[in-house]
Protein backbone atom coordinates (compact mmCIF):
# COMPACT_ATOMS: atom_id res chain seq x y z
CA UNK A 1 0.00 0.00 0.00
CA UNK A 2 2.81 2.44 0.83
CA UNK A 3 4.55 1.71 -2.47
CA UNK A 4 1.40 2.58 -4.36
CA UNK A 5 1.14 5.86 -2.47
CA UNK A 6 4.47 6.97 -3.99
CA UNK A 7 4.31 5.25 -7.38
CA UNK A 8 0.99 6.63 -8.64
CA UNK A 9 1.84 10.34 -8.11
CA UNK A 10 5.34 9.75 -9.49
CA UNK A 11 3.85 8.13 -12.61
CA UNK A 12 1.49 11.11 -13.01
CA UNK A 13 4.35 13.62 -12.80
CA UNK A 14 6.39 11.58 -15.29
CA UNK A 15 3.42 11.36 -17.69
CA UNK A 16 2.88 15.13 -17.56
CA UNK A 17 6.59 15.74 -18.16
CA UNK A 18 6.58 13.30 -21.08
CA UNK A 19 3.58 14.98 -22.70
CA UNK A 20 5.22 18.38 -22.23
CA UNK A 21 8.44 17.12 -23.84
CA UNK A 22 6.49 15.61 -26.75
CA UNK A 23 4.62 18.89 -27.34
CA UNK A 24 7.90 20.82 -27.21
CA UNK A 25 9.67 18.50 -29.64
CA UNK A 26 6.77 18.42 -32.09
CA UNK A 27 6.32 22.19 -31.95
CA UNK A 28 10.03 22.86 -32.45
CA UNK A 29 10.20 20.34 -35.30
CA UNK A 30 7.11 21.44 -37.25
CA UNK A 31 5.99 24.98 -36.48
CA UNK A 32 9.20 27.04 -37.03
CA UNK A 33 9.74 25.48 -40.47
CA UNK A 34 6.11 25.67 -41.61
CA UNK A 35 4.87 28.92 -40.08
CA UNK A 36 8.12 30.67 -39.25
CA UNK A 37 7.30 31.03 -35.55
CA UNK A 38 9.86 30.85 -32.74
CA UNK A 39 10.82 27.68 -30.91
CA UNK A 40 9.53 27.11 -27.38
CA UNK A 41 11.07 25.73 -24.22
CA UNK A 42 9.77 22.92 -21.97
CA UNK A 43 7.68 25.15 -19.67
CA UNK A 44 6.04 26.92 -22.58
CA UNK A 45 5.23 23.54 -24.11
CA UNK A 46 3.73 22.34 -20.83
CA UNK A 47 1.57 25.48 -20.65
CA UNK A 48 0.52 25.02 -24.29
CA UNK A 49 -0.40 21.41 -23.58
CA UNK A 50 -2.48 22.43 -20.54
CA UNK A 51 -4.21 25.15 -22.56
CA UNK A 52 -5.05 22.71 -25.36
CA UNK A 53 -6.43 20.19 -22.86
CA UNK A 54 -8.60 22.84 -21.23
CA UNK A 55 -9.92 24.20 -24.53
CA UNK A 56 -10.33 21.00 -26.52
CA UNK A 57 -10.02 17.86 -24.45
CA UNK A 58 -10.95 18.37 -20.84
CA UNK A 59 -9.13 16.41 -18.18
CA UNK A 60 -9.38 12.76 -17.15
CA UNK A 61 -12.39 12.05 -14.97
CA UNK A 62 -14.46 14.82 -16.55
CA UNK A 63 -16.50 14.72 -19.71
CA UNK A 64 -15.87 17.96 -21.58
CA UNK A 65 -16.99 21.27 -20.16
CA UNK A 66 -18.60 21.45 -16.72
CA UNK A 67 -22.37 21.59 -16.71
CA UNK A 68 -22.59 20.34 -20.27
CA UNK A 69 -23.90 16.91 -19.36
CA UNK A 70 -24.38 14.41 -22.11
CA UNK A 71 -24.55 15.61 -25.67
CA UNK A 72 -27.11 14.09 -28.05
CA UNK A 73 -25.75 10.98 -29.69
CA UNK A 74 -23.28 10.31 -26.89
CA UNK A 75 -23.37 7.52 -24.34
CA UNK A 76 -26.86 8.46 -23.23
CA UNK A 77 -28.26 8.35 -26.75
CA UNK A 78 -30.12 11.07 -28.56
CA UNK A 79 -33.18 12.26 -26.60
CA UNK A 80 -34.59 14.04 -29.66
CA UNK A 81 -34.48 10.87 -31.73
CA UNK A 82 -36.14 8.92 -28.91
CA UNK A 83 -38.94 11.49 -28.76
CA UNK A 84 -39.32 11.43 -32.55
CA UNK A 85 -39.55 7.63 -32.56
CA UNK A 86 -42.37 7.75 -29.99
CA UNK A 87 -44.45 10.19 -32.08
CA UNK A 88 -47.30 8.99 -34.22
CA UNK A 89 -47.26 9.98 -37.92
CA UNK A 90 -49.89 12.64 -37.21
CA UNK A 91 -47.81 14.14 -34.40
CA UNK A 92 -44.76 14.16 -36.68
CA UNK A 93 -46.64 15.99 -39.42
CA UNK A 94 -47.96 18.50 -36.89
CA UNK A 95 -44.43 19.03 -35.55
CA UNK A 96 -43.06 19.60 -39.06
CA UNK A 97 -45.87 22.01 -39.94
CA UNK A 98 -45.23 24.02 -36.76
CA UNK A 99 -41.51 24.23 -37.63
CA UNK A 100 -42.32 25.36 -41.18
CA UNK A 101 -44.56 28.06 -39.75
CA UNK A 102 -41.54 29.55 -37.93
CA UNK A 103 -39.24 29.33 -40.97
CA UNK A 104 -37.31 26.13 -40.24
CA UNK A 105 -37.67 24.73 -43.77
CA UNK A 106 -33.99 24.99 -44.52
CA UNK A 107 -32.35 26.93 -47.33
CA UNK A 108 -32.38 24.09 -49.89
CA UNK A 109 -36.01 23.30 -50.61
CA UNK A 110 -37.42 22.20 -47.28
CA UNK A 111 -40.79 21.55 -48.90
CA UNK A 112 -39.32 18.77 -50.99
CA UNK A 113 -37.61 17.23 -47.98
CA UNK A 114 -40.83 16.93 -45.99
CA UNK A 115 -43.17 15.95 -48.79
CA UNK A 116 -45.57 13.04 -48.41
CA UNK A 117 -43.39 10.50 -50.26
CA UNK A 118 -40.21 11.27 -48.38
CA UNK A 119 -41.74 11.92 -44.97
CA UNK A 120 -40.61 8.80 -43.11
CA UNK A 121 -37.17 7.23 -43.35
CA UNK A 122 -38.63 3.75 -43.11
CA UNK A 123 -41.04 4.35 -45.98
CA UNK A 124 -40.62 1.30 -48.20
CA UNK A 125 -42.66 2.63 -51.11
CA UNK A 126 -40.47 3.93 -53.88
CA UNK A 127 -41.06 7.35 -55.29
CA UNK A 128 -41.72 7.47 -59.03
CA UNK A 129 -38.73 8.50 -61.07
CA UNK A 130 -39.08 11.53 -63.28
CA UNK A 131 -37.20 10.06 -66.26
CA UNK A 132 -39.46 7.02 -66.66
Amino acid sequence: MKKRFFIIPLFGVLAIAAFGAIVMLLWNFVVPGVLGLATINFWQALALFALARILFGGFPGRRGFPGRGGMPGGREGNPFRAKWEKMTPEERKDFINRRKKFGFDGPFGGDRFFDENNFDRDNSSETPKENE
